[in-house]
């Protein structure tokens, strides 16, 4: 998953032309449509369809990284599962990127105490020469130590920041202590650093390090970064108490200019208004040191078990469901690919929501701007209830990496808030495997976007409308 740092524009400024396409602005959903929706959430909490898909998936293929060979197996297994559903309009839509492949990594102490350390490459790293780079360490307990640092003063070494990351139900903490990993390593070369290294964006105690990706800002010199073991983050803050430390790194990483990738897309076509549409998704790459399990097999389990409910349906809703699996969330390209090729399509969009934040269960929904108080507000609160959830009153200012481009364009976006208490546990490292996923909490998160994504399909709710009618 990419950065929860990112302050983005509500859903209200936009077009009028958009808002007269939309129906009307808030029709209590009628008593069958009530119906439909709570049985649908009933049934989800029984059926093994998102926990099966997910199983697949990672046993299947198993690690995703966009731009290897495994990625373009997931995204032909992706097609032929959404297609056995009875998804429609199937297919796969094509974009490059810039694909970084992992290669040999290693970090040695080399004095005073030599011994191993467990680090992992940042997503966008450079690499070091093929001999690594040895010099002494400068440890920085804060990020914002390491910013108060004088221009010249790392000359020719290797900066550590180990700031901890606060656990926090709503995964906070990690939006807190993102910049360290996206900007540290720009940061400390400014300073004249030759490398950089962080303790892992993680909640556990475990001796795996957390990956993630890094952005080098135009202009500064690139230095290679990677991401120590918790413990290892710590064992280098009580050695550099004792006087210099000096660290050995080796990165092999490598670079593909304009790989390809895919956004794979399915429907479960609308009754009346097939052209509005609800999209729903995830991301279907992952990061390669584990199975993308929780990041973002699930996710995506999630958004299919939800339209695979709804699309067994006697009859479909009025809108068309669009379920998208993005293809390379970790690295930033697939959203920004999808709202380019879609930016027409844009105002047709009446809400997008994404499921990025592991299997746990959904115990809040957030709604766009002045959606939260009116008649399907209501409705929402009252079906997901008996589920475990409730409705949260503040507007969803964030819908996810994948679908910000959408947000941007005006598209109104929700957040399906779930328990994210332990997801920094296992977030981005070998860990994140089949496992960590609790079926049963599985089920929840899928019932409740199964009812959240139908009552949205099936009403005639115009969310832009509500939301300018609070400014």
């Amino acid at each position: 998953m990419s950065s929860f740092l990112r302050v983005l524009v509500v859903a209200a400024a936009l077009a009028a032309s958009a808002e007269a396409t939309m129906g009307a602005t808030d029709t209590p959903p009628s008593e069958s449509l009530v119906v439909t929706a709570s049985s649908l959430g009933q049934k989800a909490l029984s059926d093994p369809a998102a926990f099966d898909f997910v199983a697949s998936l990672t046993t299947e293929i198993g690690q995703r990284l966009a731009g290897t060979e495994a990625h373009r197996r997931a995204v032909a297994w992706a097609e032929a599962r959404l297609k056995a559903a009875g998804f429609e309009n199937v297919h796969s839509e094509p974009f490059t990127l810039t694909a970084w492949i992992r290669g040999a990594e290693s970090a040695e102490i080399v004095g005073p105490v030599p011994q191993h350390l467990a680090v992992t490459a940042l997503g966008g790293s450079v690499a070091t020469d093929a001999n690594g780079i040895e010099a002494e360490i400068a440890l920085f307990r804060t990020y914002d130590d390491l910013l108060a640092a004088a221009p010249g003063s790392l000359n020719g070494k290797i900066a550590v920041v180990t700031q901890r990351m606060v656990r926090a139900q709503d995964g906070s903490g990690y939006g807190a202590a993102n910049r360290i990993r996206r900007r540290g390593p720009s940061e400390a070369a400014k300073r004249g650093a030759v490398a950089y290294l962080l303790r892992s964006l993680g909640t556990d105690s475990h001796r795996l390090p957390h990956t993630g990706a890094l952005n080098y800002a135009e202009g500064t010199r690139r230095i290679p970064a990677a991401a120590l073991a918790i413990p290892d983050a710590e064992q280098l803050e009580r050695l550099a108490a004792l006087g210099p430390v000096k660290v050995h790194l080796l990165l092999t990483p490598t670079v593909q200019e304009n790989a390809p990738s895919w956004n794979v897309v399915g429907e479960v076509k609308g009754t009346t208004h097939p052209d509005e549409i609800v999209l729903i998704g995830g991301h279907l790459d992952s990061w390669d040191l584990g199975t993308g399990a929780t990041d973002d097999g699930a996710g995506i389990a999630i958004a299919f078990g939800a339209a695979r409910l709804i699309a067994a349906l006697p009859q479909h809703p009025s809108r068309t469901i669009r379920v998208v699996l993005f293809g390379a969330e970790e690295m930033d390209f697939s959203g920004a690919a999808y709202a380019q090729a879609h930016e027409g399509e844009a105002g047709k969009i009446v809400m997008a929501a994404e499921a990025d934040f592991g299997a746990r269960n959904v115990y809040s929904v957030q709604l766009p701007p002045g959606a939260a108080g009116s008649d399907f507000g209501r409705t929402l609160e009252r079906v997901i209830a008996p589920l475990g959830a409730n409705l949260d009153r503040r507007p969803a200012l964030f819908g996810g990496d994948d679908i910000n481009g959408l947000q941007k364009a005006g598209v109104p976006v929700a957040s399906l808030r779930q328990d994210g208490l332990d997801y920094f546990d296992t977030h981005h490292t070998a860990d994140d495997t089949l496992d960590k996923i609790d079926q049963k909490q599985l089920d929840q998160a899928v019932a409740v976007w199964s009812a959240f994504t139908y009552l949205a399909a099936a009403s005639d709710v115009d969310f832009r409308s509500l939301a300018a009618t609070t400014k």
